[in-house]
């Protein structure tokens, strides 16, 4: 096979990024958009040794039952969403194949993946939207990255945001165009409004944070008075004038309203400020750690450890069932947090400590901690195997894993069966509904 070979092709199964995966001379071949048991005339886009990447160029055959109309115009060339053509169904049953097959293949484990949870209404779940800006001063446009580009697909009102933040990037488009403001250039460095970013809480107030290639914003003023009415209570400021990819700068200036934004989690309250990490799901987000909380099993005497902690979200939601909660997290901005989160919530029994966990945490151990129970939610590169090692040296009862990379969590588990620790029970959990991501919650106990 070559690149821009015609064939016709089936799908038999769903492929990592909800793509159909077909054969063709013994290779796998890699099809957005097929589902299983649909075929369709493929060309061949990229042929590598061992397999290939396809793309539809003719009419599919017997569309699958489980195909539906995207209800996004900006579907397939948005990369936000993989899936918008399946029924959502369907896309949580590919989840859990997903689940089951990273298990089985990379681990090495046969295990029993029940259903994913999702949910009731996957739609405008998102409490923080990243909008790149583009265009002219005279036409600006909002939107999201095409897949593997920067080339920016218009998608100023997005299906997964919460409202208001389609509003508002109607309006700070408006207030663009009006005032004739030129949207930044990535090839020439040049331009001024880089990105709009808006938070949004579940009493539907949002925070607005302007990425600008600059100093000052000019309008300023005018633009937070429109804003005002769409329940916007912040106007943040981010000044980021380096030659890079990543959306916000190291400077924050509060231009109006309040310098962060209030929202509950499980009960307890947290202040978010624009570069917080916060999970973006606040619903799925209780159900995840609900079922790590289930998972654990804690006992009013027991030692909870909580690595990769983040800003203290599941420790403190978890301190009130055991004597004493410890975190650790190597972000300092995030630790502060955490220890704020706690203060304003009255939890006295929570401690935390910074820097990275492969080091805090054999540390710890060392001087006699003994955790009964140690959650761990780690970033997408899994644990590292110095973490695993202080675990096991300390043999809690249980170990829960909560993970937004099957695939790094199956490599940890085949790492832990060394050790004894052995999958008990497991629980998907459909986070970023119609993408492609899936968070598993797994606990590992002691055989």
């Amino acid at each position: 096979m070559r690149k821009n070979d015609e064939l016709t092709l089936t799908a038999d199964a769903v492929g990592a990024d909800m793509e159909g995966v077909a054969r063709a001379e013994g290779m796998a071949v890699f099809v957005p958009g097929l589902l299983p048991g649909e075929t369709a005339p493929v060309r061949l886009v990229k042929v590598q040794p061992r397999f290939a990447f396809g793309k539809v160029v003719g009419e599919i055959t017997l569309p699958s039952p489980d195909r539906r109309e995207p209800d996004c115009p900006a579907w397939p060339r948005c990369g936000g969403c993989t899936c918008r053509h399946m029924s959502y169904a369907a896309t949580l049953e590919a989840k859990r194949k997903q689940v089951e097959d990273c298990f089985r293949r990379i681990g090495h484990l046969d295990v029993e993946v029940p259903p994913v949870k999702g949910m009731t209404k996957p739609f405008g779940y998102r409490n923080k939207t990243s909008l790149p800006v583009g265009g002219t001063a005279e036409a600006p446009v909002l939107g999201f990255y095409a897949p593997r580009s920067h080339t920016i697909i218009p998608a100023a009102r997005c299906l997964n945001a919460m409202p208001p933040a389609g509003d508002v990037a109607e309006v700070f488009l408006g207030w663009m165009k009006k005032h004739r403001l030129a949207p930044y250039q990535e090839e020439t460095h040049t331009g001024l409004i880089r990105h709009l970013m808006v938070r949004v809480n579940r009493r539907k107030e949002a925070m607005v944070v302007v990425v600008i290639n600059g100093k000052e914003l000019p309008y300023a003023d005018e633009l937070a008075e429109k804003l005002k009415p769409l329940g916007v209570v912040s106007l943040i400021l981010n000044e980021n004038r380096e030659k890079t990819n990543v959306i916000l700068g190291r400077n924050f200036r509060t231009l109006w309203g309040t310098d962060t934004l209030e929202d509950t989690l499980c009960g307890l309250r947290f202040q978010v400020s624009p570069a917080s990490f916060f999970q973006v799901n606040p619903w799925q987000t209780e159900v995840l750690y609900q079922t790590a909380l289930d998972f654990a099993q804690l006992a009013p005497s027991d030692t909870l450890c909580d690595v990769y902690c983040g800003a203290g979200t599941i420790t403190l939601m978890m301190a009130s069932h055991v004597g004493q909660a410890l975190g650790i997290e190597v972000v300092p901005q995030a630790i502060d947090n955490a220890r704020e989160n706690a203060a304003r919530n009255g939890i006295i029994n929570a401690d935390f400590h910074l820097g990275a966990a492969e080091e805090v945490l054999p540390k710890l151990v060392q001087d006699g901690l003994r955790p009964d129970v140690v959650v761990v939610d780690p970033p997408r590169k899994g644990l590292d195997p110095a973490v695993i090692e202080a675990m096991a040296n300390v043999s809690p009862r249980r170990i829960v894993y909560v993970s937004c990379n099957v695939a790094t969590q199956a490599r940890d588990a085949a790492l832990l069966k060394e050790y004894g620790y052995l999958p008990e029970k497991m629980q998907p959990v459909d986070m970023f509904c119609w993408t492609s991501g899936v968070e598993n919650v797994c606990e590992f106990m002691k055989k």
